[in-house]
């Protein structure tokens, strides 16, 4: 801030020193008047940093007073207990002398107040306990007064405590009030549920809080009564869904919401508790008037995301007027997109409760992005897995409903909410706060994992189920094909979904491990229904759509790993490639020669003695070729023990089960493949000798001419 320079100069000092009095002249009470502001503005956003430490500090403070306090209310119950005992008094003079307790404690504490501000809050806090204690025995064990008389009392001491609140400035009090008030109805009650004059009552108790913390700027009020709030609200529409509660709903949201901004409305700022109870209100408001809407059959469910969304979107047109795209900008933008989306989540019949925890986790991330606070990091740490439950209680439907509609139906639609939601998480994940640290790094990890697994499982179980009255032998090939599919997005998309390498390895593993189980498994219950004549010929060619991702894996994916990786990959990338190229060969070998399912059994054995050494000695004869080709001893080692295996294979079962013509045909055609190999394995050699010797031979030559 810069000084006009008519201005005496004057020393600034820190916050936390004690004020000097000094002379000071017109112009700079101005400047005081000014700074002081700004303190006093700043203050509240550090404390909303670590809002648990004024807690912490109280309690270290005053821990012995609010001991004493609980200590002397229980020794004057047992003494009153002990008299009725005795039967020294009777149950009229019992009440009057809680009264009397409660009473003469009040006045203690009021002369205390100048001198002992906090001691004497937490005093009258326990004459006001006392009170209401009273009054509960009076009214249900002595039954000394009717309700109505009970209630009215109730209300005087609650009245009677706010005002002593105001009038003394305590937060302290004005908890302990709440808490009473609160309480109080509990006190009083029967067993009859008289909502209309609960709730009116909590309306009217609200509305008071709310005038306390717009003149005190309390917040902790805010937060207490909205608990107790919704927790009567809660047990009301859980008991007795009906229409006269979704008034009350309304009533209080409105003066919640209120709570929630008077911070902006003074300070154009919200604070972390401001924007979570923001998010509380209108979430928790929208999620039960919908439930209630449903219970009681009326439509449209999706009017109430829409007047929050337009409620909360008049504060975001306001911010967009003013050019100011900061956190406020982002939270009411949040908060009115998040309200649309449920909106249409509705109106496509959506699952409830998924749809909006899904929506509401998404909003605590962007949150959590754009103010950097950590109580939304623990929300959405909260949230998630709840997310992930109840879409797994979603997924469930589809055991338990018939003739769902091919996507348009309410499991996969709720699903496809929880997939936007999930693929936003994703893309807000890249930017979090404090990303490099080791516990985000981990939290990172999981989370992807269990992000593209819900995706995953989303998509496999609505196509499963739609294919589900088609023969086993689809379903399975489907579903492990689109498994492969999937994982191959995942690995062309690595970089732009910044999936790190010992993920992308995993994944590979995986792809692989897939790929052994659609060839071995999935194959053979193929084969045996088309034999059956269950399943068309056709499906075949849809069958080996997989060769498309295995083939590009192979040829432009693995290439790409580091060198650690790729040594390590060879051995089960090769025993996948031969597995692939035995097990299609064979495919082909059945398709085209078997009738019918009877002659399965011996064209498998003929395969196998006669043809699949064969294949197994050219592929090794390949490996061999390509490791000398290429410098690469991995690959002569695997086609060495390729060889060994076909060697160990034929002498030890196969020529034992041929018949003269085949014995003599394998043998033959062995021998030719093992030869064309050695020949190619010493010209290759000789030819890499050559090309050694010339080097040598050009390098002597240079080194004489200098």
């Amino acid at each position: 801030m810069q000084k006009n320079s008519a201005e005496p100069l004057t020393t600034s000092k820190p916050k936390d020193e004690p004020e000097v009095t000094t002379e000071v002249l017109p112009s700079s009470e101005i400047h005081q008047e000014k700074q002081a502001a700004f303190i006093k503005e700043e203050t509240p956003l550090i404390h909303q940093t670590d809002w648990l430490n004024p807690i912490f500090s109280f309690l270290k403070q005053n821990i012995l007073a609010v001991i004493g306090i609980f200590t002397l209310v229980l020794g004057i119950g047992y003494f009153v207990k002990y008299a009725i005992d005795k039967n020294w008094i009777g149950e009229t003079a019992r009440a009057a002398i809680g009264f009397s307790i409660g009473s003469l404690i009040i006045i203690v504490g009021h002369f205390l107040r100048k001198n002992y501000t906090v001691f004497s809050s937490i005093i009258l806090g326990g004459g006001i306990a006392i009170l209401y204690f009273t009054t509960t025995i009076a009214f249900r064990e002595y039954h000394l007064f009717a309700q109505n008389t009970a209630f009215i009392i109730t209300c005087c001491i609650t009245l009677l405590s706010i005002i002593l609140s105001y009038y003394y400035k305590s937060e302290i009090l004005i908890i302990f009030s709440l808490f009473g008030g609160f309480l109080a109805p509990l006190i009083i009650s029967t067993g009859q549920s008289n909502y209309l004059f609960l709730f009116t009552y909590i309306s009217v108790l609200n509305i008071g809080m709310f005038i306390i913390t717009f003149l005190k700027q309390w917040k902790s009020v805010g937060g207490i009564a909205f608990f107790f709030t919704h927790l009567y609200l809660l047990y009301w529409t859980a008991e007795k869904p009906e229409i006269l509660s979704i008034y009350f709903y309304l009533i209080n949201y409105v003066i919640f919401y209120a709570f929630a901004l008077l911070n902006y409305i003074k300070k154009n700022t919200l604070s972390p508790f401001d924007t979570l109870l923001l998010v509380l209100i209108n979430f928790f408001s929208t999620l039960s008037l919908i439930y209630i809407f449903n219970k009681l059959g009326y439509e449209p469910v999706i009017i109430f995301p829409l007047v929050f969304a337009a409620i909360n979107s008049y504060l975001l047109f306001k911010e967009y007027q003013k050019k100011d795209f900061g956190s406020n900008y982002s939270i009411f933008a949040g908060i009115t997109i998040s309200l649309i989306t449920i909106a249409i989540a509705l109106q496509f019949k959506t699952h409830l409760i998924t749809s909006i925890w899904a929506i509401e986790a998404t909003l605590l991330l962007f949150i959590w992005k754009k103010t950097k606070l950590n109580i939304f990091k623990i929300f959405f740490y909260i949230l998630f897995p709840l997310v992930i439950i109840a879409q797994m209680s979603t997924w469930s439907q589809y055991f338990n409903t018939k003739e769902l509609t091919v996507i348009l139906n309410p499991v996969f639609l709720t699903s496809f909410i929880t997939i936007i939601t999930t693929l936003v998480n994703l893309f807000l994940l890249k930017k979090l706060p404090e990303q490099n640290t080791s516990e985000n790094n981990f939290f990172e990890i999981i989370f992807r994992i269990v992000s593209y697994a819900i995706i995953y499982f989303a998509l496999l179980f609505e196509l499963t189920y739609q294919i589900s009255e088609r023969p086993f032998a689809i379903v399975l090939s489907s579903g492990l094909l689109f498994s492969l599919y999937y994982i191959f997005v995942l690995l062309l998309l690595n970089k732009k979904l910044e999936i790190g390498k010992d993920f992308e390895k995993g994944l590979i593993y995986i792809f692989l491990l897939l790929i052994l189980i659609y060839i071995s498994f999935s194959a053979s219950e193929l084969i045996d229904s088309i034999l059956l004549k269950e399943v068309s010929i056709a499906f075949y060619a849809i069958y080996l759509l997989y060769l498309i991702p295995f083939i590009y894996i192979y040829w432009r994916i693995l290439p790409t790993q580091n060198a650690g990786q790729v040594k390590f990959l060879y051995w089960p990338a090769a025993f996948v490639l031969v597995s692939v190229i035995s097990c299609e060969l064979y495919h082909l070998y059945i398709l085209g020669n078997a009738e019918n399912i009877s002659m399965l059994y011996k064209l498998q054995k003929h395969f196998s003695i006669l043809y699949l050494p064969i294949i197994w000695a050219i592929l090794a004869s390949i490996f061999i070729y390509a490791g000398l080709k290429k410098d690469n001893t991995e690959f002569s080692k695997i086609g060495f023990i390729l060889i060994g295996i076909v060697i160990v294979k034929l002498y030890a079962y196969d020529v034992w089960q041929m018949d003269n013509i085949s014995r003599i045909t394998a043998f033959i055609l062995l021998g030719v493949i093992l030869l064309l190999s050695s020949f190619m394995f010493q010209r290759l050699k000789n030819m890499i000798k050559n090309l050694v010797d010339k080097k040598d031979e050009m390098n002597e030559n240079e080194n004489f001419k200098s």
